[in-house]
């Protein structure tokens, strides 16, 4: 034989190679299944401030739980503000004969609904007021989740106690809301008393009723049935709006909001 030939392993020698090659593959694949997952937080951290095409905030794909009002509601009862509409999750402002519905799915903690609402909220208003549709507000509140804390249910909340007294009522604290929004990241809205000192700025609205409402949480569990509602609606951004189930386009392709007569001529043309 000669001596440069190579020695057959033993039985236990192949074993020992096996066992080795083993070990290595799973360490190998514990190291990629670290690597997954901080890719996958990353990624979900991403999807929490993701601009989509610079325009709507992205729902996190794992959906909301809004776990930071869970121990706010606790047990409490479902109490469901006068003037809801559907299900009792739907708020239509406008007339409610009117031939075309125009869906808006929003946040109140959502900076691009308010930089939508800045631009634009007067023009849909008129267009409802003038019968062209009537508006059915969708809120979410999946910011909370996301960012953490709790504007998002809180706000959604005290519009509920605001809906309770009028349609009219909730209107204008929705557009008191937006014209007064903090940093999304501060959670201002998760304040209570901030909430009632923006009450009012609307005439009439801030009662002993609602302002015992907002205090107490009466309408939380209602907040969350209707933010649960928004994530089962499929709608994966806001500012969203659908008018007769086809979607509008509210910003342009620099994320610039569309003029009022863009919006108004997407509405004409459908």
């Amino acid at each position: 034989m000669s001596s440069n030939a190579k020695k057959k392993p033993t039985h236990a020698e192949q074993q020992a190679a096996r066992r080795e090659r083993l070990q290595q593959a799973m360490l190998t694949e514990k190291r990629a299944q670290r690597t997954r997952r901080q890719v996958t937080i990353g990624v979900s951290g991403a999807l929490a401030l993701l601009l989509v095409g610079g325009v709507a905030i992205a729902v996190n794909s794992a959906g909301s739980s809004h776990t930071a009002s869970t121990a706010a509601a606790g047990n409490a009862p479902l109490v469901t503000p006068a003037n809801t509409s559907g299900d009792g999750t739907v708020i239509t402002y406008g007339k409610p004969d009117a031939a075309h519905t125009l869906a808006v799915y929003e946040d109140f903690r959502c900076p691009i609904c308010e930089k939508f609402e800045t631009t634009n909220g007067a023009t849909v208003q008129q267009l409802a007021d003038n019968g062209d549709y009537k508006i059915e507000y969708h809120l979410a509140a999946f910011l909370d989740d996301n960012l953490g804390g709790k504007g998002s249910i809180t706000a959604l909340a005290a519009a509920g106690a605001a809906l309770n007294q009028s349609v009219d009522d909730f209107k204008k604290f929705h557009d008191v809301l937006y014209a007064n929004q903090p940093n999304e990241r501060t959670d201002g809205f998760g304040d209570a008393n901030k909430i009632l000192d923006l009450a009012g700025k609307v005439p009439g609205l801030k009662t002993d009723a609602f302002t015992a409402a907002v205090k107490n949480g009466t309408y939380l569990p209602w907040a969350q049935k209707v933010a649960a509602a928004f994530d089962s609606s499929g709608v994966n951004g806001t500012p969203t709006m659908k008018f007769d189930g086809k979607q509008l386009n509210l910003f342009d392709n620099q994320g610039t909001p569309v003029s009022a007569d863009n919006f108004k001529q997407q509405v004409d043309a459908k």
